[in-house]
């Protein structure tokens, strides 16, 4: 792909975004850090909490190498927690840790757009990769039917960004209800803990903002050049 108008205009300004985001998430993170939650308990204990408060008792709780590297994995049934987080005892932790837990919740109560986004998993791996490339060969071939197949493998990967952002307010809501509910944290903690995971959602709505915009993009790089 080349730099063009539609790049500058669409695509552009939400990889900045996104760069913007990266770099909000990771202070606000570092920030609450640095505050440790004033009963002491970890990131590894807030899950263990909100498991129980959910009646979860088949999922397992793993530490995992990397910072903000959290995430559960439906199909192992799997909760893991990064180095920053599984120890500590700070609000940033409790906050990312109960955010993965609702993650558990949703899939044990079984969340509609949780299943979803797993089952967009492996075509949206292949339309991301091969899209753009099938798209691109079939202007180049002047072979409709591939550009359609490339523009239709792009759409699903955008569907599953797209799919991602109730999925991931979900967990952040439930999160925050559940440590109100069990009086895990304070509502100055829990103030905490929001702007934690807000500063964590606007990486999902950049990514999926970048998504859409490189998608309309292709789109109508396809269109116009159909139309010569």
């Amino acid at each position: 792909m080349y730099l063009d108008q539609y790049y500058l205009i669409l695509v552009l300004p939400t990889i900045l975004l996104s760069g913007l985001a990266q770099i909000l998430v990771k202070s606000t993170f570092a920030k609450y850090s640095k505050q440790a939650s004033r009963k002491g308990i970890s990131g590894a204990q807030a899950a263990q909490l909100l498991m129980r408060a959910n009646n979860i008792t088949n999922v397992r709780i793993e530490r995992v190498a990397g910072q903000l590297t959290d995430h559960y994995s439906p199909g192992e049934q799997v909760l893991r927690l990064s180095e920053p987080v599984y120890g500590q005892t700070s609000i940033a932790a409790v906050g990312v840790a109960a955010h993965e837990t609702g993650h558990a919740i949703q899939h044990d109560v079984g969340y509609a757009p949780l299943w979803m986004r797993s089952t967009l998993v492996p075509v949206a791996n292949i339309g991301s990769q091969f899209g753009p490339i099938l798209a691109i060969a079939g202007l180049v071939l002047s072979f409709g039917v591939l550009i359609d197949i490339g523009l239709v493998l792009f759409a699903a990967s955008v569907a599953f960004y797209v799919i991602t952002l109730p999925v991931e307010f979900n967990a952040s809501h439930r999160a925050i209800k559940i440590l109100r509910s069990t009086g895990s944290l304070d509502e100055e903690e829990l103030r905490g803990v929001k702007k934690v995971l807000t500063a964590a959602a606007m990486t999902y709505v950049a990514s999926a903002l970048t998504a859409i915009a490189s998608f309309l993009r292709l789109a109508l790089i396809t269109r116009n050049r159909r139309n010569d």
